[in-house]
C-alpha cells in the first residue's frame, strides 16, 4: 500500500505499515482543525502551559514572505564586501545559527566556512588562511550571549587587529545576525558593523529561511531568493487539511513515536540536499526530546549504511525522488522529496506536528541550559585564574587512547576492543548509543567514520541492531542534547576527546579554546550523569593514531 501526498513542489510518501498507522492520527489532526489553526499561527494548540513560548516561537511560519525585505539589504551588504576585496565568509555561529547555512551553501556549491565549534586547530586553520585580509566574519547568536561565538568574535578581532586592520575598517569586516535588544545588538552598533536584525519570534533551529539562514549564505553567493520563492510554493497549502505534505509528514512521525518507534532513520537517497539530515536531526531532537519522550534522529550514511535497517523501534525516512529504486531504500516507510526551500517549511510544520501528537512543546528547550551552567560553572574560578576542570586518571590506557569510565560501566575491559564491546554491550533493550566528538570536524574527519563502525560492531556483538548517533560537540549539545537529557532515559554516552597542540587564547578570558572545549565536554558528563546517563569518555593523545586504533579496535 503506497500514499503519495503533493504540493508546491514537494512530496512525501507512505508505504506499508505507515500508511494506516498514520491514518487515524491524520483523521484526528484534521478534525480537531490542526492544519488551518497551525497556518494561522494558534499557541493553544500544544496546551495552556506552552502557549507563551508557542506565540513566540510560531514566526517562521510567515518567513517566505516576511523575509522578502531581507534581499535587498543583502544584495547591498553582499555588493559593499565584493567591492572592498572581502571575497572569503566565515561563519561564526553554532546550532540553528550554523546549522541552514551549511546545508544552503552546500547544496548551492558556494564557499562559507563554517566555525560552529571550541576545537583550537579548527578555529586555528580558519586564522591561518592566507585570505584573512579578505576575510568577512559573519557573527549570528540570536541571544547574543553564545559562549562559542563570543570566543570566535573575540579571536577574529585580535587576528585581524594583529594584521594592520583597526578602527573603521576593522569594523567593516563582521556582519552581525541578532534579535533586537540583544547584548551583541548593542556591541555591533558601538563597533560599527553591519547589523541584520533577526525576527524575535523565531527560534534559532526554524529559521532557516530568515536571517540566521539568509544572511550568511547570500554572503557566500546562494540564491537565497529561490529559496524563498520555494517555500511560498508550498506555504498556500499548509492549510489544508488533504493534499498537505507536511501534515502527512508530521502525522507519519507522531503515529511512529505513538507506535514505539521514536527513533527516526534518515538516509540521503538522491536528494541533492547536501546534509539535510543534519539540519533535519537539530530540528526533531531539540523540539521533541523532553519530558521523557521524542523522536530520535538517526543519521547514516546510505542506505546501505549500519543502522538502516528495519527494526521494532524504527521509522525508516528516505531524503530525495529515489524511494522506488531497488535496493535496501525501497521498503522504507517514509520518503521526502522536493526543492530545498521547500523542504525547510515542510520539516519544520511537520515538526510542530509531531510535538502536538506526542504532546510536547516543540518551541523550548529546557534542558539544554543545564549543559550550559555546568560548562559556565567549570569555567569560573574564585580568584579569576581560569576553569577548574579536574582531569581523574583513566581507568585504562591503550597506546594513544585513554579510557576514561568512573562509573565502571565497562566492567573491567583490558584492551580498547573489549571496552568498546562492553560499551555497546550496556545499551538497554530499545536504547542507543551517541557518540560526541569534540575535535575538529575538518582535521579529525576520520572520527565520523565511527558512528558505521560502532553499529556494525554492536550488531554482531548483540546479534540484534544497536541504534548509534554521531555528532560533532559543542554543536550537537545545542540540538542532539536536548534529547540526551530530556528525552527517554535509555542511552549510554560516548565521549571523545583529544589532545591540543598549539592552543588559542580568548582575548579577554580567562581561559583558552582548548580550556573551553574540555570545560564543555566536562559540563555536559556533569549534567548527563546527575540525570542518571551514563557516560564514557575516550581521550586521544594523539588525534590520528587515536582514531586508527579505535578503528582497528571496532574492525578487529
Amino acid at each position: 500500500m503506497t500514499s503519495v501526498v503533493t504540493a508546491g513542489g514537494a512530496s512525501v510518501t507512505l508505504r506499508g505499515g505507515a500508511v494506516g498507522e498514520s491514518e487515524t492520527v491524520l483523521e484526528r489532526l484534521v478534525s480537531d482543525g490542526v492544519p488551518g489553526r497551525l497556518a494561522s499561527g494558534a499557541p493553544g494548540l500544544w496546551g495552556p502551559d506552552a502557549a507563551p513560548s508557542a506565540a513566540r516561537g510560531l514566526g517562521w511560519l510567515d518567513l517566505p514572505e516576511r523575509s522578502r525585505p531581507l534581499l535587498g539589504q543583502l544584495a547591498e551588504v553582499a555588493g559593499e564586501a565584493r567591492g572592498a576585496g572581502l571575497d572569503r565568509v566565515v561563519l561564526a555561529g553554532i546550532g540553528g545559527s550554523a546549522l541552514a547555512a551549511e546545508v544552503v551553501t552546500r547544496t548551492a556549491g558556494v564557499e562559507l566556512t563554517i566555525l560552529d565549534g571550541t576545537d583550537p586547530h579548527q578555529v586555528r586553520a580558519a586564522l591561518e588562511d592566507e585570505r584573512l585580509a579578505r576575510t568577512l566574519v559573519v557573527i549570528s547568536s540570536l541571544s547574543g550571549t553564545t559562549v562559542e561565538t563570543d570566543a570566535h568574535r573575540r579571536i577574529f578581532e585580535a587576528a585581524f587587529a594583529g594584521a594592520g586592520i583597526t578602527g573603521a575598517e576593522l569594523g567593516r569586516r563582521f556582519a552581525v545576525v541578532t534579535t533586537p535588544g540583544s547584548p551583541l545588538e548593542a556591541l555591533a552598533l558601538e563597533a560599527g558593523h553591519r547589523l541584520v536584525l533577526a525576527d524575535s519570534d523565531v527560534g534559532g533551529r526554524y529559521g532557516a529561511l530568515g536571517a540566521p539562514g539568509l544572511v550568511p549564505s547570500a554572503l557566500a553567493g546562494a540564491d537565497v531568493a529561490r529559496l524563498l520563492e520555494e517555500a511560498a510554493a508550498l506555504a498556500p497549502a499548509l492549510r489544508q487539511p488533504y493534499d498537505n505534505p507536511a501534515l502527512a509528514l508530521g502525522a507519519a512521525l507522531g503515529a511512529a513515536a505513538l507506535a514505539g518507534r521514536g527513533k527516526v532513520v534518515i538516509a540521503d537517497h538522491g536528494s541533492g540536499l547536501a546534509g539535510f539530515g543534519d539540519w533535519a536531526e537539530h530540528l526533531l531532537a531539540e523540539s521533541t526530546g523532553k519530558d521523557g519522550k521524542g523522536l530520535l534522529p538517526v543519521v547514516v550514511e546510505s542506505v546501505d549504511a549500519p543502522g538502516f535497517a528495519a527494526t521494532g523501534d524504527v521509522c525508516r525516512v528516505l531524503l530525495g525522488s529515489r524511494a522506488d529504486a531497488p535496493g535496501p531504500g525501497r521498503d522504507a516507510g517514509v520518503s521526502v522529496a522536493g526543492p530545498l526551500g521547500a523542504q525547510f517549511l515542510l520539516w519544520e510544520y511537520a515538526t510542530a506536528v509531531t510535538g502536538r501528537v506526542i504532546g510536547v512543546n516543540p518551541f523550548d528547550e529546557p534542558d539544554v541550559q543545564a549543559s550550559k551552567d555546568d560548562t559556565a560553572g567549570l569555567l569560573r574560578s574564585e580568584d579569576g585564574a581560569g576553569p577548574t576542570v579536574v582531569n581523574r586518571p583513566p581507568a585504562l590506557v591503550s597506546d594513544s587512547v585513554e579510557v576514561h569510565d568512573p562509573g565502571e560501566l565497562l566492567k573491567g575491559a583490558r584492551d580498547l576492543t573489549s571496552a568498546l564491546e562492553a560499551l555497546l554491550e550496556a545499551v538497554p533493550a530499545r536504547g542507543y548509543l551517541a557518540v560526541m566528538a569534540f575535535l575538529d570536524r575538518w582535521g579529525d574527519p576520520d572520527a565520523g567514520g565511527l558512528r558505521s563502525l560502532l553499529a556494525d560492531r554492536g550488531a554482531a556483538v548483540r546479534k540484534s541492531p544497536v541504534p548509534v548517533t554521531f555528532g560533532w560537540a559543542p554543536r550537537c549539545l545545542h540540538s542532539t542534547g536536548q534529547y540526551h537529557k530530556g528525552g527517554p532515559q535509555n542511552g549510554v554516552f560516548l565521549q571523545i576527546t583529544g589532545e591540543v597542540s598549539g592552543d588559542v587564547p580568548v582575548p579577554g578570558r580567562p581561559y583558552t579554546l582548548g580550556e573551553l572545549q574540555l570545560a564543555q565536554a566536562f559540563g555536559d558528563q556533569r549534567t548527563l550523569r546527575s540525570r542518571g546517563r551514563p557516560v564514557v569518555r575516550l581521550h586521544l593523545r594523539d588525534r590520528v593514531d587515536g582514531l586508527a586504533q579505535l578503528t582497528k579496535a571496532l574492525t578487529s
